[in-house]
């Protein structure tokens, strides 16, 4: 007798393996700026990115991050 194969997929979104996650509750008034911010962009980032972005230039500002990292 043959055993049955498990197909059932993984649950959850799939890791990327770069960084840690991290869990972000924003405020309203923050969130509207963030998606104005983001809107403003040639791109249009999604929040995510648009986070990504804004703290890595404001880390950069601040001689936190060097310019070549991120």
């Amino acid at each position: 007798m043959k055993s049955i194969a498990d197909s059932r997929k993984p649950r959850g979104r799939p890791s990327t393996g770069i960084g840690k996650p991290l869990g972000l509750r924003l405020y309203p008034d923050i969130e509207v700026a963030l998606d104005a911010w983001a809107a403003d962009q040639p791109d249009k980032p999604v929040r995510v990115e648009a986070i990504r972005r804004i703290l890595v230039e404001w880390l950069r500002a601040k001689g936190y991050l060097r310019t070549s990292a991120a």
